[in-house]
Protein backbone atom coordinates (compact mmCIF):
# COMPACT_ATOMS: atom_id res chain seq x y z
CA UNK A 1 0.00 0.00 0.00
CA UNK A 2 3.16 2.52 0.55
CA UNK A 3 4.36 1.99 -2.80
CA UNK A 4 0.60 3.39 -4.49
CA UNK A 5 0.40 6.20 -1.70
CA UNK A 6 3.34 8.16 -3.88
CA UNK A 7 0.73 8.51 -6.58
CA UNK A 8 -1.85 10.03 -4.57
CA UNK A 9 -1.68 13.37 -3.23
CA UNK A 10 1.13 14.75 -0.75
CA UNK A 11 -0.80 15.29 2.49
CA UNK A 12 2.03 15.98 4.04
CA UNK A 13 1.10 20.14 4.64
CA UNK A 14 -2.13 19.08 6.73
CA UNK A 15 0.12 17.91 9.82
CA UNK A 16 0.91 21.64 10.30
CA UNK A 17 -2.21 22.75 12.24
CA UNK A 18 -2.80 26.16 10.84
CA UNK A 19 -3.00 24.94 7.53
CA UNK A 20 -5.32 22.05 7.82
CA UNK A 21 -7.37 24.35 9.60
CA UNK A 22 -7.88 26.82 6.82
CA UNK A 23 -7.93 23.73 4.16
CA UNK A 24 -10.84 21.79 6.22
CA UNK A 25 -12.69 25.02 6.41
CA UNK A 26 -12.27 25.44 2.10
CA UNK A 27 -13.65 22.41 1.45
CA UNK A 28 -17.24 23.60 3.28
CA UNK A 29 -16.39 27.22 2.23
CA UNK A 30 -16.11 26.56 -1.39
CA UNK A 31 -19.11 24.58 -2.34
CA UNK A 32 -21.17 26.83 -0.09
CA UNK A 33 -19.46 30.18 -2.47
CA UNK A 34 -20.59 27.54 -5.43
CA UNK A 35 -23.78 28.02 -4.24
CA UNK A 36 -24.12 31.81 -4.92
CA UNK A 37 -22.49 31.32 -7.84
CA UNK A 38 -25.40 29.48 -9.63
CA UNK A 39 -28.16 31.14 -7.84
CA UNK A 40 -26.90 34.93 -8.83
CA UNK A 41 -27.12 34.45 -12.28
CA UNK A 42 -30.41 32.57 -11.85
CA UNK A 43 -31.94 35.41 -10.18
CA UNK A 44 -30.83 37.87 -12.29
CA UNK A 45 -32.82 36.07 -15.28
CA UNK A 46 -35.71 35.23 -13.12
CA UNK A 47 -35.86 38.89 -12.42
CA UNK A 48 -35.32 40.38 -15.93
CA UNK A 49 -35.91 37.41 -18.27
CA UNK A 50 -32.73 39.29 -20.20
CA UNK A 51 -29.82 37.11 -20.96
CA UNK A 52 -28.09 40.95 -20.89
CA UNK A 53 -28.25 41.58 -17.32
CA UNK A 54 -26.92 38.15 -16.56
CA UNK A 55 -23.93 38.78 -18.80
CA UNK A 56 -24.01 42.44 -16.91
CA UNK A 57 -22.84 40.75 -13.99
CA UNK A 58 -19.46 39.49 -15.72
CA UNK A 59 -18.79 42.99 -15.52
CA UNK A 60 -19.58 44.19 -12.26
CA UNK A 61 -18.07 40.72 -11.31
CA UNK A 62 -14.63 41.96 -13.30
CA UNK A 63 -13.86 45.45 -12.51
CA UNK A 64 -13.84 44.62 -9.11
CA UNK A 65 -11.51 41.93 -9.14
CA UNK A 66 -8.48 43.57 -10.78
CA UNK A 67 -8.76 46.58 -8.61
CA UNK A 68 -8.78 45.32 -5.97
CA UNK A 69 -7.31 42.50 -6.55
CA UNK A 70 -4.33 44.81 -7.14
CA UNK A 71 -4.77 46.92 -4.28
CA UNK A 72 -5.18 43.81 -1.85
CA UNK A 73 -1.91 42.68 -2.67
CA UNK A 74 -0.58 45.99 -1.51
CA UNK A 75 -2.74 45.85 1.60
CA UNK A 76 -0.75 42.21 2.00
CA UNK A 77 2.52 43.74 2.18
CA UNK A 78 1.71 46.03 4.31
CA UNK A 79 -0.47 45.20 7.19
CA UNK A 80 -0.68 42.16 9.02
CA UNK A 81 -2.23 39.53 6.96
CA UNK A 82 -4.09 37.89 9.52
CA UNK A 83 -6.34 40.59 10.23
CA UNK A 84 -6.40 40.81 6.60
CA UNK A 85 -8.16 37.75 6.36
CA UNK A 86 -10.46 38.23 9.58
CA UNK A 87 -11.70 41.41 8.21
CA UNK A 88 -12.16 40.23 4.53
CA UNK A 89 -13.68 37.20 5.26
CA UNK A 90 -16.04 39.14 7.57
CA UNK A 91 -17.11 41.32 4.41
CA UNK A 92 -17.90 38.20 2.89
CA UNK A 93 -20.22 37.13 5.30
CA UNK A 94 -22.41 40.21 5.50
CA UNK A 95 -21.95 40.48 1.31
CA UNK A 96 -23.88 36.57 1.45
CA UNK A 97 -26.58 38.21 4.53
CA UNK A 98 -27.42 40.72 2.53
CA UNK A 99 -28.16 38.37 -0.88
CA UNK A 100 -30.18 36.25 1.69
CA UNK A 101 -31.82 39.25 3.36
CA UNK A 102 -32.97 40.02 -0.40
CA UNK A 103 -34.02 36.98 -1.80
CA UNK A 104 -36.02 36.40 1.69
CA UNK A 105 -37.61 40.23 1.06
CA UNK A 106 -38.32 39.54 -2.40
CA UNK A 107 -37.07 42.94 -3.29
CA UNK A 108 -35.98 41.91 -7.03
CA UNK A 109 -34.27 45.03 -7.37
CA UNK A 110 -31.39 43.90 -10.09
CA UNK A 111 -29.08 47.05 -9.24
CA UNK A 112 -29.12 46.13 -5.64
CA UNK A 113 -28.26 42.74 -6.53
CA UNK A 114 -25.45 43.28 -8.87
CA UNK A 115 -24.14 46.59 -6.86
CA UNK A 116 -24.06 43.97 -3.46
CA UNK A 117 -21.87 41.24 -5.81
CA UNK A 118 -19.38 43.67 -6.92
CA UNK A 119 -19.07 44.13 -3.07
CA UNK A 120 -18.26 40.74 -2.68
CA UNK A 121 -16.00 40.60 -5.46
CA UNK A 122 -13.75 43.11 -4.05
CA UNK A 123 -13.63 41.76 -0.22
CA UNK A 124 -12.99 38.44 -2.26
CA UNK A 125 -10.32 40.29 -4.49
CA UNK A 126 -8.46 41.35 -0.98
CA UNK A 127 -8.80 37.85 0.28
CA UNK A 128 -7.18 35.49 -1.97
CA UNK A 129 -4.11 37.14 -2.91
CA UNK A 130 -3.53 37.52 1.32
CA UNK A 131 -4.75 33.61 1.79
CA UNK A 132 -1.96 32.44 -0.47
CA UNK A 133 0.99 35.00 0.47
CA UNK A 134 0.65 33.57 4.17
CA UNK A 135 1.38 30.01 3.27
CA UNK A 136 5.34 30.53 3.37
CA UNK A 137 4.91 31.77 6.68
CA UNK A 138 3.23 28.29 8.05
CA UNK A 139 4.73 26.25 5.66
CA UNK A 140 8.29 25.16 5.05
CA UNK A 141 9.52 25.55 1.05
CA UNK A 142 9.32 22.10 -0.01
CA UNK A 143 5.95 21.72 1.02
CA UNK A 144 4.29 24.65 -0.80
CA UNK A 145 3.50 22.92 -4.25
CA UNK A 146 1.92 20.40 -2.04
CA UNK A 147 -0.14 22.81 -0.17
CA UNK A 148 -0.98 24.54 -3.41
CA UNK A 149 -2.21 21.30 -4.84
CA UNK A 150 -4.18 20.28 -2.06
CA UNK A 151 -6.19 23.91 -2.25
CA UNK A 152 -6.67 23.88 -6.25
CA UNK A 153 -7.96 20.37 -5.92
CA UNK A 154 -10.99 21.47 -3.49
CA UNK A 155 -11.22 24.05 -5.54
CA UNK A 156 -11.62 22.11 -8.36
CA UNK A 157 -14.28 19.59 -6.43
CA UNK A 158 -16.14 22.61 -5.37
CA UNK A 159 -16.66 23.94 -9.10
CA UNK A 160 -18.18 20.32 -10.01
CA UNK A 161 -20.18 19.80 -6.72
CA UNK A 162 -21.35 23.34 -6.22
CA UNK A 163 -23.17 23.92 -9.40
CA UNK A 164 -24.40 20.26 -9.25
CA UNK A 165 -26.18 20.95 -5.92
CA UNK A 166 -26.93 24.10 -6.38
CA UNK A 167 -28.96 23.38 -9.45
CA UNK A 168 -30.57 20.53 -8.34
CA UNK A 169 -31.68 22.55 -4.89
CA UNK A 170 -32.39 26.19 -6.45
CA UNK A 171 -35.79 24.74 -7.84
CA UNK A 172 -36.62 23.10 -4.35
CA UNK A 173 -35.25 25.60 -2.07
CA UNK A 174 -35.57 29.55 -3.66
CA UNK A 175 -33.05 31.74 -3.77
CA UNK A 176 -33.06 32.55 -0.09
CA UNK A 177 -31.79 29.31 1.43
CA UNK A 178 -28.93 28.97 -1.17
CA UNK A 179 -27.63 32.48 0.32
CA UNK A 180 -28.05 31.28 3.52
CA UNK A 181 -26.52 28.10 3.09
CA UNK A 182 -22.91 30.20 1.53
CA UNK A 183 -23.59 32.45 5.02
CA UNK A 184 -23.33 29.83 7.09
CA UNK A 185 -20.50 27.84 5.88
CA UNK A 186 -18.05 30.93 5.65
CA UNK A 187 -18.06 30.77 9.21
CA UNK A 188 -15.73 27.91 9.27
CA UNK A 189 -13.48 29.86 7.30
CA UNK A 190 -13.35 32.93 10.14
CA UNK A 191 -12.94 30.27 12.67
CA UNK A 192 -9.92 29.21 10.70
CA UNK A 193 -8.12 32.34 10.06
CA UNK A 194 -9.23 33.67 13.84
CA UNK A 195 -6.90 31.07 14.57
CA UNK A 196 -4.42 31.94 13.08
CA UNK A 197 -0.84 33.23 14.61
CA UNK A 198 -0.09 36.67 14.15
CA UNK A 199 1.35 37.71 10.60
CA UNK A 200 2.44 41.14 11.15
CA UNK A 201 4.78 42.65 8.24
CA UNK A 202 8.67 43.28 8.82
CA UNK A 203 9.78 46.84 7.80
CA UNK A 204 6.67 47.66 5.61
CA UNK A 205 7.62 49.85 3.38
CA UNK A 206 5.46 52.95 2.34
CA UNK A 207 1.67 53.21 2.19
CA UNK A 208 -0.73 50.43 0.53
CA UNK A 209 -1.43 52.88 -1.88
CA UNK A 210 -1.21 53.20 -6.04
CA UNK A 211 2.46 53.55 -5.44
CA UNK A 212 2.97 50.19 -4.17
CA UNK A 213 1.26 48.93 -6.91
CA UNK A 214 3.33 50.66 -9.65
CA UNK A 215 6.35 49.39 -6.81
CA UNK A 216 5.13 45.42 -7.28
CA UNK A 217 5.10 45.91 -11.36
CA UNK A 218 8.39 47.32 -11.04
CA UNK A 219 10.17 44.40 -8.56
CA UNK A 220 8.23 41.69 -11.28
CA UNK A 221 9.79 43.34 -14.02
CA UNK A 222 12.94 42.91 -13.06
CA UNK A 223 12.63 39.19 -12.35
CA UNK A 224 12.75 37.49 -15.54
CA UNK A 225 11.47 34.33 -13.72
CA UNK A 226 8.70 35.75 -12.03
CA UNK A 227 7.47 37.64 -15.27
CA UNK A 228 7.83 34.44 -17.77
CA UNK A 229 5.55 32.14 -14.85
CA UNK A 230 3.05 34.97 -15.24
CA UNK A 231 3.62 34.80 -19.43
CA UNK A 232 2.96 31.10 -19.70
CA UNK A 233 -0.25 31.57 -18.40
CA UNK A 234 -1.23 34.53 -19.99
CA UNK A 235 -0.07 32.75 -23.64
CA UNK A 236 -2.58 29.27 -22.41
CA UNK A 237 -5.68 31.41 -20.89
CA UNK A 238 -5.61 34.10 -24.13
CA UNK A 239 -4.95 31.47 -26.66
CA UNK A 240 -6.10 28.01 -25.69
CA UNK A 241 -9.30 28.91 -23.43
CA UNK A 242 -12.18 28.47 -25.70
CA UNK A 243 -14.77 28.26 -23.27
CA UNK A 244 -16.61 31.05 -25.54
CA UNK A 245 -17.19 28.63 -27.87
CA UNK A 246 -18.98 26.19 -25.96
CA UNK A 247 -22.19 27.26 -26.89
CA UNK A 248 -21.88 27.08 -30.41
CA UNK A 249 -19.69 23.45 -30.12
CA UNK A 250 -22.80 21.61 -28.23
CA UNK A 251 -25.52 22.57 -30.45
CA UNK A 252 -23.85 22.21 -34.13
CA UNK A 253 -21.33 19.49 -33.76
CA UNK A 254 -22.51 17.78 -31.07
CA UNK A 255 -26.21 18.24 -31.57
CA UNK A 256 -27.36 19.53 -28.56
CA UNK A 257 -30.30 21.99 -27.34
CA UNK A 258 -29.57 25.44 -28.78
CA UNK A 259 -30.82 26.25 -24.93
CA UNK A 260 -27.56 24.08 -23.67
CA UNK A 261 -28.41 20.91 -22.68
CA UNK A 262 -26.32 17.64 -21.73
CA UNK A 263 -23.74 18.40 -24.11
CA UNK A 264 -22.70 21.70 -23.26
CA UNK A 265 -23.04 20.78 -18.98
CA UNK A 266 -19.98 18.14 -20.49
CA UNK A 267 -17.80 20.56 -22.12
CA UNK A 268 -18.49 22.94 -18.83
CA UNK A 269 -17.67 20.57 -16.62
CA UNK A 270 -14.25 18.51 -18.18
CA UNK A 271 -11.86 21.02 -17.19
CA UNK A 272 -13.06 20.95 -13.52
CA UNK A 273 -13.17 17.30 -13.69
CA UNK A 274 -9.40 16.95 -14.88
CA UNK A 275 -8.27 18.97 -12.41
CA UNK A 276 -10.15 17.57 -9.58
CA UNK A 277 -8.30 14.29 -10.78
CA UNK A 278 -4.91 15.44 -11.12
CA UNK A 279 -5.43 17.25 -7.73
CA UNK A 280 -6.42 13.60 -6.27
CA UNK A 281 -3.03 12.02 -8.42
CA UNK A 282 -0.74 14.92 -7.33
CA UNK A 283 1.69 12.85 -5.11
CA UNK A 284 4.46 13.24 -7.50
CA UNK A 285 4.11 17.30 -7.88
CA UNK A 286 6.22 17.35 -4.74
CA UNK A 287 9.17 15.50 -5.83
CA UNK A 288 9.72 17.76 -8.72
CA UNK A 289 12.98 20.05 -7.77
CA UNK A 290 12.97 21.37 -11.74
CA UNK A 291 9.60 23.89 -11.24
CA UNK A 292 10.36 26.07 -14.56
CA UNK A 293 10.71 22.63 -16.53
CA UNK A 294 7.59 21.50 -14.92
CA UNK A 295 5.48 24.51 -16.08
CA UNK A 296 6.83 24.66 -19.35
CA UNK A 297 6.10 21.26 -19.78
CA UNK A 298 2.51 21.31 -18.25
CA UNK A 299 1.36 24.50 -20.59
CA UNK A 300 2.48 22.38 -23.72
CA UNK A 301 0.70 19.37 -22.41
CA UNK A 302 -2.41 21.78 -22.17
CA UNK A 303 -1.72 23.21 -25.75
CA UNK A 304 -1.32 19.59 -27.40
CA UNK A 305 -5.10 18.83 -25.12
CA UNK A 306 -6.74 22.07 -26.72
CA UNK A 307 -5.62 20.90 -30.40
CA UNK A 308 -6.72 17.79 -29.49
CA UNK A 309 -9.99 19.02 -28.29
CA UNK A 310 -10.62 21.19 -31.58
CA UNK A 311 -9.88 17.77 -33.42
CA UNK A 312 -12.29 15.65 -31.62
CA UNK A 313 -15.22 19.03 -32.44
CA UNK A 314 -14.94 19.16 -35.95
CA UNK A 315 -15.01 15.21 -35.69
CA UNK A 316 -18.52 15.90 -34.35
CA UNK A 317 -19.36 16.68 -38.08
CA UNK A 318 -18.94 12.71 -39.11
CA UNK A 319 -19.73 10.68 -35.85
CA UNK A 320 -20.99 12.65 -32.74
CA UNK A 321 -20.93 10.34 -30.22
CA UNK A 322 -17.01 9.25 -30.69
CA UNK A 323 -16.00 12.84 -31.32
CA UNK A 324 -17.70 13.86 -27.77
CA UNK A 325 -16.11 11.48 -25.90
CA UNK A 326 -12.56 12.41 -27.27
CA UNK A 327 -13.32 15.91 -26.98
CA UNK A 328 -14.38 15.64 -23.21
CA UNK A 329 -11.33 13.31 -22.46
CA UNK A 330 -9.45 15.96 -24.01
CA UNK A 331 -10.68 19.12 -21.76
CA UNK A 332 -9.97 16.42 -18.75
CA UNK A 333 -6.43 16.42 -20.00
CA UNK A 334 -6.04 20.13 -20.37
CA UNK A 335 -7.49 20.67 -16.62
CA UNK A 336 -5.52 18.39 -15.22
CA UNK A 337 -2.17 19.88 -17.41
CA UNK A 338 -3.58 23.48 -16.08
CA UNK A 339 -3.94 22.08 -12.46
CA UNK A 340 -0.23 20.99 -12.31
CA UNK A 341 0.86 24.72 -13.86
CA UNK A 342 -1.01 26.56 -11.14
CA UNK A 343 0.37 24.56 -8.70
CA UNK A 344 4.22 25.07 -9.86
CA UNK A 345 3.39 28.74 -10.96
CA UNK A 346 2.34 29.39 -7.32
CA UNK A 347 5.36 28.13 -5.68
CA UNK A 348 7.56 29.87 -8.05
CA UNK A 349 5.71 33.02 -7.23
CA UNK A 350 5.89 32.28 -3.32
CA UNK A 351 9.29 30.92 -3.24
CA UNK A 352 11.44 33.20 -6.15
CA UNK A 353 10.04 36.59 -4.42
CA UNK A 354 10.81 38.47 -1.63
CA UNK A 355 8.02 38.56 1.68
CA UNK A 356 7.57 42.20 1.42
CA UNK A 357 5.94 41.81 -2.98
CA UNK A 358 4.41 38.43 -2.42
CA UNK A 359 0.50 39.69 -1.70
CA UNK A 360 1.12 41.89 -4.66
CA UNK A 361 2.56 39.45 -6.67
CA UNK A 362 -0.77 37.34 -5.77
CA UNK A 363 -2.83 40.36 -6.58
CA UNK A 364 -1.08 39.91 -10.26
CA UNK A 365 -1.43 35.99 -10.48
CA UNK A 366 -5.49 36.76 -9.13
CA UNK A 367 -5.64 39.75 -12.16
CA UNK A 368 -4.23 37.44 -14.80
CA UNK A 369 -6.03 34.17 -13.81
CA UNK A 370 -9.41 35.93 -13.95
CA UNK A 371 -8.27 38.53 -16.87
CA UNK A 372 -7.14 36.11 -19.02
CA UNK A 373 -9.99 33.79 -19.99
CA UNK A 374 -12.19 36.83 -20.32
CA UNK A 375 -10.19 38.32 -22.92
CA UNK A 376 -10.10 34.81 -24.19
CA UNK A 377 -13.85 35.01 -24.74
CA UNK A 378 -13.49 38.29 -26.92
CA UNK A 379 -10.77 36.72 -29.19
CA UNK A 380 -11.84 33.02 -29.67
CA UNK A 381 -15.24 34.73 -30.14
CA UNK A 382 -14.58 37.14 -33.18
CA UNK A 383 -12.00 34.12 -34.62
CA UNK A 384 -14.31 31.71 -34.57
CA UNK A 385 -16.59 34.03 -37.15
CA UNK A 386 -14.04 33.84 -39.87
CA UNK A 387 -12.31 30.26 -38.84
CA UNK A 388 -14.83 28.34 -37.42
CA UNK A 389 -15.26 27.14 -33.60
CA UNK A 390 -13.19 23.52 -34.33
CA UNK A 391 -10.32 25.31 -36.67
CA UNK A 392 -10.35 28.29 -33.89
CA UNK A 393 -9.36 25.79 -31.24
CA UNK A 394 -7.19 24.18 -33.10
CA UNK A 395 -5.26 27.57 -33.54
CA UNK A 396 -4.83 28.49 -30.61
CA UNK A 397 -3.71 25.52 -29.05
CA UNK A 398 -0.32 25.21 -31.62
CA UNK A 399 -0.16 29.00 -30.65
CA UNK A 400 0.05 27.98 -27.06
CA UNK A 401 2.74 25.70 -28.10
CA UNK A 402 4.86 27.76 -30.30
CA UNK A 403 4.80 30.89 -28.24
CA UNK A 404 5.70 28.84 -25.13
CA UNK A 405 8.48 27.43 -26.77
CA UNK A 406 9.93 30.88 -28.05
CA UNK A 407 9.32 32.07 -24.85
CA UNK A 408 11.66 28.70 -23.17
CA UNK A 409 14.06 29.42 -25.25
CA UNK A 410 14.30 33.17 -24.75
CA UNK A 411 14.88 32.90 -20.95
CA UNK A 412 16.74 29.41 -20.29
CA UNK A 413 16.96 30.53 -16.52
CA UNK A 414 13.36 29.90 -16.23
CA UNK A 415 13.99 26.36 -17.33
CA UNK A 416 16.53 25.65 -14.63
CA UNK A 417 14.71 27.23 -12.12
CA UNK A 418 14.55 24.37 -9.45
CA UNK A 419 13.53 24.38 -5.54
CA UNK A 420 16.76 25.22 -3.76
CA UNK A 421 16.94 23.02 -0.66
CA UNK A 422 19.65 25.13 0.94
CA UNK A 423 16.88 28.54 1.59
CA UNK A 424 16.04 29.10 4.06
CA UNK A 425 12.14 29.73 4.59
CA UNK A 426 9.70 32.35 6.57
CA UNK A 427 8.65 29.14 8.55
CA UNK A 428 11.73 28.04 9.04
Amino acid sequence: MKRFRRFFADTTPLKTLAFKRLWLANIVTVIGAQLTVVTVPAQLYTITGSSSYVGLAGLFGLVPLIVFGLWGGALADHFDRRQILIVTTCGLILTSAIFWLQAALNLNNVWLLLSVFATQQAFFAVNQPTRTAVLPKILPQEQLPAALTLNMTVAAAGGIIGPLIGGTLLPLLGFSWLYLVDTITLGATLYAVIALPALPMENPQGTPGMRAVIEGFSYLKGHRILLISFGVDVVAMVAGMPRALFPEMAHKYFNGSIEGGFEFALLNTGMAVGAAIGGLFSGWISSVKRQGLAVIGAVLIWGLSIVGFGLGVEAGKLWVMPAVVFAVFMLIAAGAADMASAAFRQSILLTASDDQVRGRLQGVFIVVVVGGPRIADVLHGYAAGFFTPSWTTVGGGVLVILITLLLAKAVPEFMAYRIDPTRKTDQS
